[in-house]
């Protein structure tokens, strides 16, 4: 009796769930450039929502969003890195907490994350651990409009944030850690709205944000929801620091199979332009980099 109610549970769960209180991603990018060309990352988060997600109130990806659910969350990235003749292996820590507030004017929001980065050489090379701290403070100003502003402080400049990794792929973690650079402190401001388009089921969401540091970097993205299972997205970022790729944008597709199971794939190209008459062609050839992803998330 205690196989069958597991199955039937696990299959509820597969098909038809409404309501969900974890999720579990995977993902893997394929890293196409001089350096890196047959390599690639792998990356898993697990994320525990202290209250259950409700389904129904708009796009299946935004769910959690959309019901303001506080929760924490554990990530880990691992992925390798040929350049300048070195091989190095990184593997990225992550715990992350989110927390929604009601308030008597407007939800308030704060967040607090930790990622740790291994970095290891193969070739001889030196080895190196860097920290990342981050804290987040906004409101949802309006329905499904949050605002925040955050402080970064990046111990390492090849400390990654596990989470960015996850979200916006290793290739954009990588301009944004760059961008920060030498300089251990750093501002962050974001954006991002979910809303519905009057008179048909789709949806539309747009995000936006900047990051100040040694240099600084901004990125934009817009998804379009052609219904609640899916999705179409484009983003750009681009980031003032001389030697890592100056602009990178990126598209990206997600389908719910089932409300508890979806699949996607990312695309992303990350264009170097020198700013330094210094900087000769191989930094170019280096530095450009297009990446293929894909991802699958599973709730219960």
């Amino acid at each position: 009796m205690k196989k069958l109610g597991l199955a039937t549970a696990l299959l509820l769960a597969m098909t038809g769930a409404q309501a969900y209180q974890f999720e579990v991603q995977g993902q893997s990018e394929f890293i196409d450039n001089t350096a890196n060309h047959n390599d690639f990352t792998g990356a898993v988060q697990g994320t525990y929502y202290f209250n259950n997600v409700d389904t129904t109130k708009g796009p299946l990806a935004e769910a959690a969003f959309l019901n303001q659910a506080s929760n924490v969350s554990l990530a880990y990235n691992y992925g390798e890195n040929k350049e300048a003749g070195d091989r190095t292996v990184n593997h990225t820590y992550g715990a992350k907490a989110e927390a929604y507030i009601p308030t008597k004017l407007v939800p308030a929001y704060a967040s607090a994350s930790y990622s740790h980065t291994i970095t290891d050489s193969k070739t001889g090379g030196k080895d190196d651990n860097g920290d990342r701290y981050a804290l987040e403070v906004g409101a949802v100003l309006a329905p499904n409009f949050l605002v925040a502003v955050g402080y970064t402080s990046v111990a390492d400049q090849t400390s990654f944030d596990a989470f960015n990794i996850l979200s916006n792929g290793v290739a954009k973690a990588a301009i944004e850690s760059r961008t920060i650079a030498e300089d251990q402190d750093a501002i962050t401001a974001r954006t991002k709205y979910v809303g519905a388009i009057d008179g048909t089921n789709m949806s539309i969401g747009f995000d936006a944000g900047l990051v100040y540091g040694e240099d600084s970097a901004y990125n934009l993205g817009t998804t379009l929801y052609l219904n609640n299972k899916l999705s179409v997205g484009v983003s750009y970022m681009e980031s003032s620091y001389d030697l890592s790729p100056s602009n990178a944008w990126g598209a990206n597709v997600n389908y719910f199979i089932t409300p508890a199971v979806s699949v996607g794939a990312t695309y992303v190209n990350a264009d170097y332009k020198a700013k330094d008459d210094k900087q000769d062609a191989d930094d170019k050839v280096v530095l450009d980099t297009q990446t293929v992803g894909l991802n699958a998330k599973f709730r219960f």
